[in-house]
């Protein structure tokens, strides 16, 4: 098992396209081909866990905050951050984060804040745009089976919760091969006319390369034609926070009661509670004030998040109740979240959870 090994499981579930600009997720230090004793699951990267690491020989760590966020220009060891990186470095650890793409897929961080809340109708509070590609190719009839296989195997035609989708016409193509053409049917310098059938597909953009080697391979064309246009379409099931229902409504206090309890919460800071029940619940994992006005416009009775600052509260302005229940208290249990899925992915190699708590703040 070489680290190329978990950071491809890693991308599948969640791709580094999906994280937000200004994040630094991905391999941080280390060689894909170094393989792997063992790996260590933690939210933060510090001189502790690194410690931690290497006294459980794990040469690995899957942190969900990136070590690295801002320009490094010196490695002086004057900041706990530098010193991180060298003591790294000196021990050949991997150092891999796995951030904003996390919280951008359905069943990550925001996934398992609701799954412990036992929220259903789960929908993403702000869908991503501008991820989603058309592919459109032209192809003789009797080929259309083999090439949206090949198409769907590569990642095209997945929309929502529906797999193998595509839209096809059946038509005629008309060409004629010059000079230099090795053509598949017809002759040199002869128009020709062949039944084919139009493809329709939707695909990732992350994807497009990957999908149009597999077209171009499974095509019985010398030249393919096809073209590929960026769509605006929201990716429903991609983006930022997510908006769930309890099974039954539940009075506020209750409620909050089982927000303790569910995600282990010693306090909540929160603006005054305007209804009595609630039902309807977003939720965002880290900083999650840019959603408010989203968790509003989708009706829900109350925003849980955190990092709201003191003037940020007003904003609430009654129309729903913010909980903030604490940056890592609300990402915690992504730890347990990794952890489960590399046991499911890769049942041949040590992966351990974190126990240093790398909550920089205390409350008396």
């Amino acid at each position: 098992m070489k680290v190329k090994d978990i950071t491809k499981s890693l991308q599948e579930w969640a791709p580094l396209p999906f994280q937000e600009s200004y994040d630094n997720s991905g391999l941080i230090v280390g060689d894909e081909e170094m393989p792997i004793k063992g790996c260590l699951i933690s939210l933060d990267l510090t001189e502790s866990v690194i410690e931690e690491a290497l006294k459980n020989q794990c040469n690995m760590i899957i942190s969900h905050h990136p070590i690295v966020f801002k320009g490094i220009k010196k490695l002086s060891g004057n900041h706990w951050v530098n010193r991180c990186l060298i003591k790294a470095i000196k021990n050949d650890l991997a150092i891999y984060a796995i951030h904003t793409n996390l919280d951008n897929v359905m069943h990550g961080v925001n996934g398992m804040i609701a799954h412990r809340l036992k929220l259903t109708q789960r929908q993403v509070l702000r869908p991503m745009t501008n991820t989603l590609h058309k592919l459109v190719t032209f192809v003789p009839i009797e080929y259309k089976s083999k090439i949206l296989k090949a198409l769907h195997q590569a990642g095209a035609g997945d929309i929502g919760n529906y797999k193998e989708c595509s839209f096809n016409i059946t038509g005629e193509g008309v060409f004629k091969p010059a000079a230099g053409a090795n053509p598949t049917l017809g002759s040199l310098d002869k128009l020709e006319s062949v039944k084919e059938s139009r493809i329709e597909v939707i695909l990732p953009r992350h994807k497009k390369d990957i999908v149009l080697s597999a077209l171009k391979s499974a095509h019985p064309y010398e030249e393919v034609a096809y073209y590929l246009t960026s769509l605006e379409n929201n990716q429903e099931n991609l983006g930022a926070g997510l908006i769930g229902q309890l099974s039954n409504p539940m009075p506020i206090m209750d409620f909050l009661e089982h927000l303790k309890l569910s995600m282990d919460l010693k306090y909540i800071r929160h603006t005054p509670l305007i209804i009595k029940n609630v039902e309807k619940i977003a939720v965002c994992g880290g900083s999650g004030s840019f959603l408010l006005n989203d968790a509003c416009e989708l009706g829900a009775d109350i925003f849980i998040s955190a990092d709201f600052k003191y003037h940020e509260f007003f904003e609430a302005d009654g129309r729903i109740t913010i909980a903030d229940i604490g940056h890592y208290e609300s990402e915690v249990f992504t730890k347990q979240l990794l952890c489960d899925f590399l046991n499911e992915k890769l049942t041949n190699i040590a992966v351990r959870l974190s126990e240093v708590n790398t909550n920089p703040i205390n409350y008396f």
